[in-house]
């Protein structure tokens, strides 16, 4: 259950990205609304709710703007969102997930496919690159948690399934209908997580030459900044001395 995990530099550039983005607590808003919509409006009795609220408190977003965020779904006025799945190729043979919450869907699918095809990639049909794939829940604790064998005995104690463990920290999957218990019992062993989410997991990795990394980084950087989309997965791998030369 244990390995170096082949996600790190991604995610962890990603997690610097989004402190950066203007639109980062925007993106949060409209999930809490959505989750808070679907489900009651308690997180406790609401576990895609619970998520989505500890996803903005991991980004600092105020209490506030939370209850705002929550309240909005019973609002009679308030926007109508759907989920909305994209799949496509990106440099180096790279395959790519974009998930977009959106209120129109002609508009988000234009900025999708401009995206892609803007920056060395191509839009693909439903299913084209999912196979490749596994829905999975996802947790992440710091380094400062602890370390690998303690992690590793908590999250088998709490049902995990797997756990990559490296000097960034450690990650933990879960089956995706397993996430919240799975996260609920670690957070009573090792406190609240830095992340807590349902994820994309890919079977096999590629690894990105130069070149191809820095046209994907454009087409990430370019999908990530459109207001609809709220997160993006990908097969690739970027190695640290290639990230340091594309300036990632």
């Amino acid at each position: 259950m244990a390995g170096h995990s082949k996600f790190k530099n991604i995610m962890h550039r990603k997690g610097a990205q989004d402190k950066k983005r203007s639109n980062l607590f925007s993106k949060l808003s409209r999930e809490i609304t959505v989750a808070a919509k679907m489900g009651m409006p308690d997180p406790d009795m609401n576990p895609r709710l619970r998520l989505a609220v500890n996803a903005a408190k991991s980004q600092s977003m105020p209490k506030d703007n939370i209850q705002r965020a929550i309240d909005k779904a019973s609002a009679a006025d308030g926007e109508n969102y759907e989920e909305v799945r994209y799949e496509g190729y990106g440099p180096g043979g790279s395959a790519i997930i974009v998930e977009a919450l959106t209120d129109n869907r002609n508009r988000t699918a234009t900025a999708v496919r401009t995206a892609f095809s803007k920056n060395g990639g191509n839009l693909g049909t439903e299913g084209s690159v999912q196979h490749g794939f596994e829905r999975v829940g996802l947790i992440e604790y710091p380094v400062s948690v602890g370390d690998e064998e303690k992690v590793l005995e908590a999250a088998m104690e709490a049902g995990a399934e797997d756990i990559e463990s490296s000097e960034d920290g450690h990650t933990i999957w879960t089956a995706a209908d397993d996430l919240h218990q799975v996260a609920g019992d670690l957070e009573k062993s090792l406190g609240e997580a830095e992340n807590v989410k349902l994820a994309w997991k890919p079977n096999l990795t590629v690894d990105m030459d130069e070149k191809g990394a820095g046209t994907l980084i454009k087409l990430i950087d370019a999908l990530e900044d459109d207001d609809d989309v709220q997160t993006v997965w990908g097969n690739y791998e970027i190695s640290d001395e290639v990230m340091d030369k594309v300036g990632g």
